[in-house]
């Protein structure tokens, strides 16, 4: 991969966690996650063979269901508590399902089952990616 390409790659990563560590509303939140999953797929598939695709393509589902869940709850707690504020999560189905979601991007049982395939799919530097700083923002 480029080295252009990839430390572009790697500063989007930065970037969706900072955003995410300092947002107070969940719309923005949510978009510095989806900025963290979308900049780490093309680190998980830049080796074109079929493990690393599939390890990608099951990221991306997961990932992807993972940041519905959450937009539906922050969704559904601004519905009830008519602010998008962070701290206001009070209604009883919201806190949930965030919990769940959360459970699902960090992969914490019992939603880990996706966590050992994807990390058997890439190289041991973008395993470690995947262990440690993708479970920050979340």
């Amino acid at each position: 991969m480029n080295p252009y390409i990839m430390s572009i790659l790697m500063c989007n990563l930065a970037l969706g966690a900072i955003i995410t560590a300092a947002s107070y509303h969940w719309f923005l939140a949510w978009i510095g996650l989806e900025l963290n999953t979308l900049a780490i797929i093309p680190i998980l598939a830049k080796h074109h063979h079929p493990r690393a695709t599939e390890a990608a393509t099951k990221y991306f589902i997961i990932q992807a269901t993972a940041s519905s869940i959450i937009l539906f709850s922050s969704i559904i707690n601004a519905w009830y508590t008519g602010t998008w504020d962070i701290t206001q999560l009070t209604t009883q189905p919201a806190p949930t399902m965030l919990l769940i979601a959360l459970a699902m991007k960090l992969g914490l049982a019992p939603m880990h089952f996706w966590l050992p395939e994807v990390m058997q799919g890439t190289d041991t530097t973008t395993a470690f990616i995947v262990a440690t700083w993708q479970k920050l923002p979340p």
